[in-house]
């Protein structure tokens, strides 16, 4: 995967949210998709996300998975400067358990659309498999391996349940 431009960013607001969205890299590395993973944060690195939302056409990304918690400006944010889909996956709080993360990314205003996925890991893992499926539009590979992805997802549920 080194040789290859990377397909998809997979930004988080600090480094206590890799604990989740490794899980994203876990799932897109699977599926045989490059990725990159870089810490960017909406308040703190407002540079550093101009910098990357602002290049990320150019350097070759197609979908952007952006991880926040608390205010979640970051997915927010991004999309406001990248034309490139930007999937949120809101992490879980202390606070309200994340609710309040999934609020912010899911009340934008109209033309800065964020394709906001479940709180945690299951969203970090859906926003993979969501990115994936963007790609798999125009890439034949993609959607063979995400085909392949998938019927393995299914065959490995057992039909009976075991003690």
């Amino acid at each position: 995967m080194s040789d290859k431009r990377p397909l998809v960013g997979i930004i988080m607001g600090s480094q206590s949210d890799w604990a989740t969205m490794r899980h994203s890299k876990e799932t897109l590395d699977k599926l045989m998709i490059t990725n990159e993973t870089l810490v960017v944060s909406a308040h703190r690195t407002p540079s550093r996300l101009t910098k990357y939302a602002t290049g990320a056409k150019k350097n070759g990304l197609k979908v952007i998975i952006a991880g926040a918690g608390m205010a979640a400006a970051l997915p927010g944010a991004t999309a406001a400067i990248t034309p490139i889909p930007v999937l949120g996956v809101p992490m879980e709080g202390k606070v309200m358990g994340g609710l309040d993360s999934i609020l912010s990314m899911v009340q934008m205003p109209a033309g800065i659309p964020v394709g906001t996925l479940a709180v945690g890991r299951s969203g970090a893992i859906n926003a993979a498999i969501m990115a994936a499926s963007i790609l798999a539009l125009s890439d034949p590979t993609i959607s063979r391996n995400l085909e392949k992805f998938r019927a393995n997802q299914t065959a490995s549920v057992i039909e009976t349940p075991q003690n």
